[in-house]
């Protein structure tokens, strides 16, 4: 028999931090109330960072370039990285500015996240430039535009030189602190793959000056400006839709909530996996996407429960082709 092809490698470029996740009565009471809590975990945090795990556990090599301190935070974020499979040959330490922080207050259904920015802002293109060329990835993945100010005013550039090498592209924005969602639109011509929540979704179709009765047709309209764009629905799963107003949908798994923290980055490295493996059509490719943000949530933290490719068999979901008999 032959052998199944290799993943295509990928590049993920984007925010390195820790999160510490507090669950239970997560609401803040001023006044110097003291509040007990059921549960606080130190781990893995940053959209890139949860995504290029995700997209590793699911079979694929995955590098990862971005910045962190010389620090305990650094330390622990380059260990949870390099535990999880990903390279971090192209992650910086930063001697001078601290890795980056968030404190996220977790409940079953929502989540408010505090974050001390740190290194995260300091990516800038060129060095995603020189990954890409070491790492020779065939895609790269873009996160947290708004958490960094050089990489975003170098995107276009960016994107514009990784067609040229035949590398595609995908982003996910999250949300902008700011809420004036400046600047992603020049760069929507040259990505592939859009992959919002629905909030993001509004907010960047009107910063693009699209209007629309719902939902489908702001993603047509963003989607005419260039990407697919794949959109998270929470515990609905997820859709998508082309240029042409062509819409996928996938059911997400039933399962027993425990952390909603990463399962919109984990449905991102569902995504990206399964275009890495080379699955060719978009309703497995979104499957894969809602599967694995789905079982995202029942673990603490971004990381602590990410599919495999074993957990996407179990739960129904079709896999990579096995290999074709040989017939020579």
């Amino acid at each position: 028999m032959s052998a199944a092809p290799a993943a295509r490698p990928v590049l993920v470029a984007g925010d390195a931090n820790v999160d510490l996740v507090l669950t239970g009565d997560v609401v803040p009471r001023f006044g110097q109330a003291e509040q007990l809590l059921d549960r606080g975990d130190l781990v893995l945090g940053g959209s890139a960072s949860i995504a290029a795990c995700g997209i590793a556990r699911l079979g694929v090599p995955t590098s990862l370039v971005a910045r962190v301190g010389d620090d305990t935070f650094g330390r622990f974020t380059t260990g949870a990285l390099g535990d999880a499979g990903v390279s971090v040959a192209h992650v910086v330490v930063d001697r001078a500015v601290p890795t980056g922080m968030s404190v996220i207050l977790s409940t079953p259904d929502d989540r408010a996240i505090l974050t001390v920015p740190g290194t995260i802002p300091t990516l800038e293109p060129a060095a995603v430039l020189a990954a890409l060329a070491a790492t020779g990835a065939a895609h790269l993945h873009v996160a947290s535009y708004f958490l960094q100010p050089a990489l975003a005013a170098g995107l276009p550039d960016l994107l514009a030189a990784a067609r040229t090498r035949g590398v595609t592209t995908s982003l996910d924005t999250n949300w902008d602190p700011a809420e004036r969602w400046a600047g992603v639109a020049d760069a929507l011509p040259l990505v592939d793959v859009l992959l919002p929540n629905a909030s993001e979704l509004r907010a960047l179709a009107a910063a693009a000056g699209i209007a629309g009765a719902d939902d489908l047709e702001l993603g047509t309209g963003l989607a005419r400006l260039g990407p697919r764009v794949v959109v998270k629905a929470g515990a609905d799963g997820g859709w998508s839709v082309d240029a042409a107003g062509t819409v996928t949908r996938a059911p997400g798994l039933r399962v027993d909530v425990v952390d909603t923290t990463g399962a919109g980055d984990s449905f991102d490295a569902g995504y990206l996996a399964a275009l890495a493996h080379g699955v060719a059509d978009e309703p497995t490719r979104l499957r894969w996407a809602t599967a694995a943000g789905s079982l995202s949530t029942l673990g603490s933290g971004g990381t602590g429960r990410q599919a495999t490719l074993a957990d996407l068999d179990a739960a129904g979901v079709p896999h990579v082709p096995a290999p074709a008999a040989s017939t020579a």
